[in-house]
This record gives structure tokens, C-alpha cells and sequence, in this order.
């Protein structure tokens, strides 16, 4: 991801991979979610992961608790992760249930076929040296490829992706801090030829069984025979998977188990992001439970939070300073992630059995409707609008603020808004097109078309940007489907990031431009700094 934005900016980069071929049988990711997928439609690849993905949005949007896939459903929860095969007004895209290697195929395709990229697979850090950049040299990464050849890369920048045994961020001496949950989990993929024919229930993308021999999670990998599970708080041998999947169905089921997989999840944080001009992204630099689905999604979210601020320091329209922000807005996000993960974590199935959830009669409908209301907590893993759409970087020293705050936190609520630091809210326009379509590549100003003000001055901020080197595109919006713009934004103009969170609102032009330096890194009004390259030091006031 972070390869195809800089692509996207016209930067140059290299992905040094380890794996010459995904593997398809661990699929520890099985959702995108709609900020991910909109991220994607704008590269051009939300409907070509939609057209790759092996469960279509229309088999099903749902998440169902049960005793069994043959038993009494206790509880399902509609449109989870965002999943709506029609249109959907939050987001330009809806989530998609796909598994992890399907989307990596997805994305490595695309950087293979980018002006700016390159994929060199079989190649494995073995450490850096030169981390601080002395000699005016930076990083300097030796790596390894699959013949033992060791080669040394000087790197302008280099960002360690390599997940939780991260040998990047071994290189820079920093551990990650936190801990792990009480017990131990198991995936399993597997092939059953009969399954899809014995579930008593309607589609599900999950399934999660409260049973009294199994507890854990069962869905389809794809419309033919392959399955994936997740028995949940067990610590057993691989070789009594066949049982614990029959258990968990409900019925005795022909199966072939491909691959086992043990785990236990971990609440991890690094203390620092980055050190000289190296940084991490992803799970390099903070491990979550994946009860939620928001691992692989909050990485794509670190991608592209610094991919545009790398990129505007190297283009010479930002400073560095821009640099030191990715840890400032992105390690909040995971430490609210990891929390409300953990907390997920702590109602999983087995936290649900009751014997009498099967019985017939009264006893067993009473045993039903209490689990039905006790699966109410949750909500927040599966309904986390206000998780996925409603995180913000209000106390960005990039923001500038405008006296208001953004909604209260919630994990399951979103209140859209246009307040400084927030998500830009979606709208459809009236010709069918996403407000998002609208955006520029670099900063985008969004003025309200229905505004005598918006034709006032506006042209000046365009050519100060200009002249400085900043791509700002200028875009005046006319009528949405169900909202004007002022409505949905607050104010006649919105200064859009390149990460489509607003940088600014107002109906001043020069407050427009004041935001612009601040957003790039410059020093605002009454501040001093140095570090202003010549391109960018021209935006004035």
C-alpha cells in the first residue's frame, strides 16, 4: 500500500519481500473494511478486490451467534463490518469479506504494474546500520537474498512493514510493550464437500458457536468446499481439529483439514514509531486481538498517514517536520484499537455456554433470549462505525482548530462532521458521484457552490499553492442528494488532506492559506522554525 501511494505521488520506492509466494492457507485477515476499501477506490482497486474476493457481498452482510450450524440461532448482527451490497451513505464503499492473501495477490499485482514501484520477492533484512544518518548518509539496510548473497542498500527513507517479529524495529532497540490474553486460540482451514449442505442456519460470514463441546467461529473461504475456524481458548493438539470442527457444526461432516495454525492474541505497542529517517508501519509496531477485524485495516491506515508526508518531504512541499506527526496522529489510533480489542476479547463464545441453550420448552427458550440480550455487548466488535470512520487527529499540531470538538468517542456510533481533524463526512452528489471522487491527489479545498462567499477570493490561495509546489486542487460542490454542503460541513470551505481528514474549515481565504502552511509542516503565524525548504518557504501571507 505504502509502494502504490508513493507511486501515486510520483515517488520512487522498492518493497523488499521475503515471501516468493502468498500463502493462501493462513488467512489470518478476512476483512477489509469500508475506510480500507475507500482508500482502495481511489488507487483503482476497490473493484478488483470486489471481482477477486471468493464470497460476494450478496451471499451475505451478517454475523450470527448459534448453538450450532445445525442448532437455534441466539443472536445476528446485520450489516456487520460495514458489509452492504447496495449503495451505502457513509462511505463512497461498503466493506468486503475477503481473506488476506486475496488482497495481498490484489495489491502485488498493482505495484508490478506501477511506473514508480518495485517488487523484489526472496529478499530479507538482516539489519541497518547508519540508523541516525551519520557521515550524511541515511539508513543503510543489509539484506539477503534466497542464494545467501548479502548486499547493502542505502535507503532515503526506510519504512520496516515486517509485522511483529519486525527485524526493523530490532534494529532500532525498540521492544513492544503490553501483554498477551489468558489463553490460546486455533485456526484451522479446512475442506468439507457436505458442510454447506447440514447448516440449518441463513448465510453467515461468521458464525459463532456458544457449544457445550466447541466454542469458536466458522465461515466460508469461498462459494465451493473451503472453510476456515477459529476455535477460541483451547490448547490442544492440531490432530483434534476433525472433533472440535464437528462439534462446533453440529453434525458429522466429511472434512479435510490443509492447515492448523496456533496462536494467542497480543495487546503490543511500541513506545516510538520511527528513529532517524526509519519508520513502522503496521504490525511492526503494535500487535491488537483481531476480535473486531481492525489489524490489517489499521495498517493500511499507518500506510497511508505516512506515505503522504514522505512523500510531500521528498517532492519539497513539505518539511520534516511533517515526519514527526505520523507517530503524533497514528499511535493514538492503535492504543484505542488494542483497547477496544482487548475489551472484545474479554466476551468471546466460550464466555456464553449455558446447558440449557439447546433444551426444548421453556427452559431452553428463557436460556435463549438471556444469551440473546448478554450478546448484546457485542455490538462493538461488529457494529464499529465509530472505531472504523469516527477516529481523528483533532490535536495534530497539522490541524487547525476551530473552537469545536469532534463527537465524543464511540465504538459503535458515527457521527459524521467536517470538525478539524476528522474524517471528511461522505455525501453522494446528485449526479451519482461520490463527494470523495471530487478529491485531489495532494490537499483539496472544498468550497460550497451554494454560497455567496465562495466566489470570493479563492483563487489566491490556488496560486499561492502553486507557486509553492503544494498540489491543492479547488473544487466547488453543488447539490448532494440529501444535504447542502454548508449543511454537512459547517462552513462554506473545507481544506481536505491528502488523507482525506480535514485539515481546516472557515470562510476566509487567508485563514485557508494560514492552514495550508500549518498542514505542510511550516510554521504557523506568530511561530519560528528552520526548517523550511526554499519551494515551500514562498507560501505567504
Amino acid at each position: 500500500m505504502l509502494a502504490l501511494e508513493f507511486d501515486r505521488f510520483g515517488i520512487d520506492s522498492v518493497v523488499l519481500e521475503p515471501r516468493t509466494t502468498v500463502h493462501d492457507n493462513r488467512p489470518r485477515a478476512k476483512t477489509t473494511n469500508a475506510r480500507t476499501m475507500t482508500l482502495l477506490r481511489r488507487l483503482g482497486l476497490a473493484d478488483r478486490l470486489r471481482a477477486a474476493a471468493p464470497l460476494p457481498t450478496s451471499y451475505s452482510e451478517d454475523v450470527a451467534f448459534c448453538t450450532s450450524l445445525v442448532g437455534h440461532e441466539l443472536r445476528r448482527f446485520r450489516h456487520a463490518f460495514q458489509l452492504h451490497a447496495d449503495r451505502w451513505e457513509l462511505q463512497p464503499e461498503a466493506g468486503q469479506q475477503v481473506a488476506q492473501p486475496v488482497v495481498e495477490e490484489v495489491l502485488r499485482t498493482a505495484v508490478r504494474g506501477a511506473r514508480r514501484a518495485g517488487l523484489f520477492t526472496g529478499i530479507s533484512l538482516r539489519d541497518l546500520r547508519n540508523v541516525d544518518g551519520d557521515d550524511n548518509t541515511r539508513a543503510v539496510a543489509r539484506v539477503e537474498d534466497e542464494s545467501g548473497a548479502v548486499r547493502e542498500i542505502p535507503c532515503g527513507y526506510l519504512v520496516g512493514a515486517d509485522g511483529g517479529a519486525s527485524a526493523v524495529r530490532r534494529s532500532l532497540g525498540i521492544r513492544l510493550e503490553g501483554g498477551s490474553a489468558a489463553r490460546p486460540n486455533l485456526n484451522a482451514v479446512f475442506r468439507s464437500p457436505d458442510l454447506a449442505g447440514k447448516v440449518a442456519l441463513e448465510p453467515a460470514v461468521q458464525y459463532w458457536v456458544v457449544g457445550q463441546q466447541a466454542q469458536g467461529m466458522i465461515g466460508r473461504m469461498d462459494l465451493d468446499d473451503t472453510w476456515w475456524t477459529i476455535l477460541q481458548g483451547v490448547d490442544v493438539a492440531p490432530e483434534r481439529t476433525p472433533e472440535l470442527v464437528r462439534a462446533l457444526v453440529g453434525a458429522d461432516i466429511s472434512l479435510d483439514v490443509i492447515e492448523t495454525d496456533a496462536w494467542t492474541a497480543r495487546m503490543l505497542l511500541a513506545p516510538s514509531y520511527q528513529r532517524g529517517g526509519v519508520f513502522l508501519v503496521g504490525d511492526a509496531a503494535h500487535l491488537n486481538p483481531p476480535w473486531g477485524g481492525h489489524g490489517f485495516n489499521t495498517c493500511i491506515g499507518d500506510a497511508v498517514n505516512l506515505a503522504w508526508k514522505l512523500a510531500a518531504v521528498e517532492s519539497g512541499w513539505g518539511t520534516r517536520r511533517l515526519l514527526d506527526t505520523y507517530q503524533e496522529e497514528r499511535r493514538p489510533v492503535a492504543e484505542r484499537t488494542i483497547r477496544d480489542a482487548a475489551t472484545n476479547g474479554k466476551a468471546l463464545a466460550y464466555d456464553f455456554i449455558d446447558p440449557r441453550l439447546d433444551d426444548d420448552g421453556r427452559e431452553g427458550e428463557d436460556a435463549r433470549a438471556r444469551a440473546h440480550v448478554s450478546l448484546g455487548v457485542k455490538e462493538s466488535e461488529f457494529l464499529s462505525l465509530g472505531l472504523v470512520l469516527g477516529y481523528h487527529y483533532a490535536g495534530s499540531s497539522l490541524i487547525t482548530p476551530d473552537g469545536t470538538r469532534p463527537p465524543a468517542e464511540d465504538p459503535v456510533h458515527y457521527a459524521p462532521s467536517a470538525a478539524p481533524g476528522c474524517l471528511l463526512p461522505h455525501a453522494w452528489l446528485a449526479d451519482g458521484r461520490s463527494l470523495y471522487d471530487l478529491l485531489g491527489g495532494g490537499f483539496t479545498l472544498l468550497l460550497d457552490g451554494g454560497d455567496s462567499r465562495s466566489a470570493e477570493g479563492w483563487d489566491e490561495v490556488a496560486a499561492r499553492a502553486e507557486a509553492a509546489g503544494i498540489p491543492l486542487a479547488v473544487r466547488t460542490v453543488g447539490d448532494f442528494d440529501a444535504a447542502d454542503a454548508g449543511e454537512l460541513w459547517g462552513a462554506p470551505g473545507v481544506l481536505v488532506r491528502p488523507d482525506q481528514h480535514v485539515a481546516w474549515r472557515g470562510n476566509a481565504p487567508s485563514a485557508a492559506l494560514e492552514a495550508l502552511r500549518r498542514a505542510v509542516g511550516l510554521p504557523g503565524a506568530g511561530q519560528s522554525g528552520s526548517d523550511q525548504p526554499a519551494p515551500v518557504g514562498s507560501l505567504t501571507i
